[in-house]
């Protein structure tokens, strides 16, 4: 069994107190599902000793974080597990991490070549919801619809992503995608044992 710490958006107080956590909470691997600072993840990184994959937010600009390992379009294999990322969030004007749904297309294009040597993925990381699945209706937070074909497609067991915060409103910690994927949103942290 693998113990994945996923994170995304929001620095935790329990886990600035990581001594503390680590005892009460074993870990094998941290997936962090973006828009948190570099200094947070190298802390996270350093105090748990355990490898940190991230892909960016859209909030994600500037320096990255040192120790961890970038998962934005590539795939890895630890643990036993194939993890695929895709970061950024859904927009229409120009800035680093923001894409339409053509881009993301495009992005989601590339990976397929890596999936197949993989022989397919057993976890998505992404920092935007699927559409219609944790999404809002506002445009800035509206989810991606190749997200959802993609799924469809490749069936990792799990997607793992963040944008849509608890604060915002119909906020569900885990859903089901009729891919069979479950859903899981990392606003925060959570736990998830494979």
């Amino acid at each position: 069994m693998t113990r994945i710490l996923v994170i995304s958006d929001m620095e935790s107080p329990a886990l600035w107190n990581a001594t503390s956590f680590r005892q009460t909470h074993p870990i094998d691997l941290i997936l962090s599902c973006g828009d948190l600072h570099a200094s947070y993840l190298e802390y996270l990184v350093t105090m748990f000793s355990r490898p940190l994959y991230y892909v960016h937010g859209n909030h994600d600009l500037g320096k990255e974080p040192e120790g961890c390992i970038c998962l934005d379009d590539d795939i890895i294999q630890t643990h036993g597990l194939r993890i695929a990322g895709l970061g950024g969030a859904f927009g229409l004007y120009e800035q680093e991490w923001l894409f339409d749904e053509k881009e993301m297309e495009k992005r989601i294009k590339k990976l397929r070549r890596k999936i197949r040597k993989q022989k397919g993925i057993d976890i998505f990381v992404s920092h935007a919801p699927c559409m219609g699945y944790g999404d809002l209706e506002d445009m800035m937070h509206q989810g991606f619809a190749c997200f959802n074909d993609f799924l469809d497609q490749y069936h990792p067991t799990y997607m793992f992503y963040g944008h849509c915060h608890l604060e915002y409103g119909s906020f569900e910690r885990v859903r089901h995608h009729p891919s069979g994927t479950t859903l899981i949103n990392g606003y925060g942290y959570t736990i998830v044992e494979i």
